[in-house]
């Protein structure tokens, strides 16, 4: 059973798009990054067995998802992007960020989501309060949608302390506005990956 970290705060970041370019968009675009800002067990000091992060992170896939999703207002299958990424404290180290993000975050994201057979896109960076974080965004069923290719910044003036994370879970409803650089789309998908 996945672990619940101790949450200073959850923060919200959501975005509306509705034109772009000096053209109003068919469906305004929304984004959404929700972030959880852990206390780091590790801070300060080396562990070699990092499970307790891994459960840390099976906790906020399922957490953040759900909050992220209530907070575009969409069924849950509306949602066409994913992404996620962290920010170590300075008392941490960059694999206490691959921990919580890489074996075992991603499974709940695509529980909550029904779907999403593609990479799960990934940031990690060591920083202090006040960083910024760009919440990298891929189409959540196959990596070669370049259309959906996107990102969303978030910053926390008083987060990561020394001895937290800053764990974000990004998704939006659609790709970039008034995408046009080619590649393949949604409708042409035909395999796990888009990839032949």
């Amino acid at each position: 059973m996945a672990k619940e970290p101790d949450i200073r705060k959850l923060v919200t970041f959501r975005e509306v798009i509705r034109s772009e370019g000096g053209r109003e968009l068919e469906h305004p675009l929304k984004k959404c990054a929700v972030a959880a800002v852990i206390k780091n067990p590790f801070a300060g000091k080396y562990e070699e067995d990092l499970t307790l992060l891994m459960e840390y992170g099976e906790y906020l896939g399922d957490y953040l998802t759900r909050t992220a999703v209530r907070a575009l207002g969409v069924e849950a299958s509306v949602v066409e992007t994913f992404g996620k990424a962290c920010i170590v404290g300075l008392d941490g180290e960059h694999e206490h960020a691959a921990a919580l993000m890489h074996p075992k975050l991603g499974a709940p994201m695509r529980n909550v989501l029904g779907a999403g057979k593609a990479v799960i896109p990934s940031a990690k960076k060591i920083a202090a309060a006040g960083a910024t974080l760009d919440v990298p965004l891929l189409y959540k069923d196959a990596m070669m949608v370049r259309s959906h290719y996107d990102a969303i910044t978030i910053r926390i003036p008083d987060a990561p302390h020394p001895d937290e994370v800053v764990v974000a879970a990004a998704f939006s409803t659609g790709g970039r506005p008034h995408a046009r650089i080619g590649g393949l789309t949604v409708e042409e998908i035909h395999n796990w990956n888009g990839m032949d």
